[in-house]
């Protein structure tokens, strides 16, 4: 088990404290237990919220557990990480009557927290070994979700991925603060104990994917995105210039512990945010985001805007990078110059705005030459073209699910995708082998 680095520890305590258990409870009986539960409607993955919570009411947690489960086996990563406040708890009936919306997300990780503080083990769906081999190309959430789903129906599932870690962005690219790595490994092992044969450290290539075409009888695409785009300016390629994620990578998995000086986030995504708060946490000096257009117009959720202005975030909106100046290997100023609403730039507006370390977050390309070589697979802007019904891509060996599909939403998102694609499998396995 890979265990939280100390000071990384202490820097990023949760951001959303659990509950304890009798605030719970009392959170649990404020529910309405809406017969047609929008909160449900309005989750990716459709988990029965007022059967959970009520089950919390009761005292049922391994119930409680069970029904979260059923529909997404990473329920405890997505009580941290999801924006509930536009997803389950934005839909909340409670917003009608002017008061605050059930706490689904809290309380959802305090049933998960108690299953996994009990040891519990994810539930099989059936007794018996199915005919069939899958392959799951990444192993991030979305492949997670597919790999769970199969194995627990009986089908041998192989995972491949090129980290030394599983999880994808949750143990490399989610704040810490929201979802600490071990968190999502500790999760991951409930899945492997289902038979799930994980092998990392593993590049996929054309060959391999040739062998794999050969050996399985379905492949899942869940291999997000590439690398993040860099800084197109002059000087965009110093060393002092880390992207956002390989910067949270970092610190997550503790080669970096602390951040001295001043740092410049170039971006205003929620990766943006994550990478701006943890350089505040880590000891920056200042830290301040850069932003070509209007604070209206950023991608970054509302909530987390707010939180970043509290962990003491400066912002400089249409503001657009111009040129990185430094001296030999130490950085020193990033040139910006203000634009308009057209993102023109504004005569005499040149400013130099000192920095020691500068995190593009600017968004990420697609995976082009892997899923070039996915042979049949039809892709739309580096996306890969899915039934969003079935998962299934033109060529129909092939599924896919997860950034590489949706371009980086969610990861419930890619939770959804993963099990609807898991039971298209199902099926056409199950049907093949009567």
């Amino acid at each position: 088990m890979h265990e939280q680095h100390p000071i990384v520890a202490q820097r990023f305590q949760d951001l959303h404290p659990p509950f304890q258990a009798q605030a719970a409870v009392i959170e649990a009986n404020r529910c309405l237990n809406c017969f047609d539960a929008p909160c449900t409607a309005a989750c990716p993955t459709h988990i029965d919220v007022p059967k959970f919570i009520k089950k919390i009411a009761s005292g049922n947690l391994t119930g409680s557990a069970h029904a979260i489960l059923d529909a997404n086996v990473l329920g405890a990563s997505c009580s941290r990480v999801c924006p509930v406040a536009v997803l389950c708890e934005g839909a909340c009936v409670m917003h009608g009557y002017n008061e605050q919306p059930i706490e689904i997300g809290r309380l959802q990780r305090f049933a998960m927290d108690a299953f996994h503080a009990r040891g519990g083990k994810l539930p099989r769906k059936s007794s018996s070994s199915q005919a069939g081999k899958v392959a799951c190309i990444g192993a991030g959430p979305a492949s997670l979700a597919c790999a769970a789903e199969l194995a627990q129906r009986g089908f041998s599932v192989t995972v491949f991925d090129r980290n030394l870690l599983p999880g994808g962005l949750n143990t490399y690219g989610v704040a810490e603060y929201k979802l600490p790595a071990h968190a999502s490994l500790r999760e991951i092992e409930l899945i492997a104990e289902l038979g799930v044969d994980m092998r990392y450290d593993t590049e996929i290539d054309a060959e391999m994917l040739e062998y794999l075409e050969r050996e399985y009888d379905f492949l899942f695409l869940g291999v997000g995105l590439g690398a993040t785009h860099t800084l197109a300016i002059p000087g965009g390629d110093h060393p002092g210039i880390l992207d956002a994620l390989a910067f949270i990578a970092a610190y997550k998995t503790a080669k970096i512990t602390s951040v001295n000086g001043r740092v410049v986030v170039v971006g205003a995504g929620n990766t943006a945010i994550d990478a701006a708060n943890a350089a505040c946490r880590l000891g920056a000096e200042q830290v301040s985001i850069v932003y070509r257009r209007t604070a209206a117009t950023m991608s970054a959720f509302a909530f987390e805007y707010e939180h970043a202005k509290q962990e003491g975030v400066h912002f400089l909106w249409q503001s657009l990078p111009v040129r990185v100046l430094a001296d030999g290997g130490l950085l020193e100023f990033l040139q910006c110059v203000r634009v308009n609403d057209a993102l023109e730039p504004v005569a005499g507006s040149e400013f130099d705005l000192a920095c020691d370390l500068i995190i593009p977050a600017i968004g990420q390309s697609p995976l082009l030459e892997l899923l070039d070589s996915a042979r049949g697979v039809t892709l739309d802007r580096g996306r890969v073209v899915i039934d969003r019904k079935t998962g299934q891509t033109a060529n129909p060996k092939y599924f896919a699910g997860g950034d590489c599909v949706n371009g980086g939403r969610e990861v419930v998102d890619a939770v959804a995708d993963g099990k609807r694609a898991a039971l298209a499998m199902t099926s056409r396995l199950e049907a093949a082998h009567v």
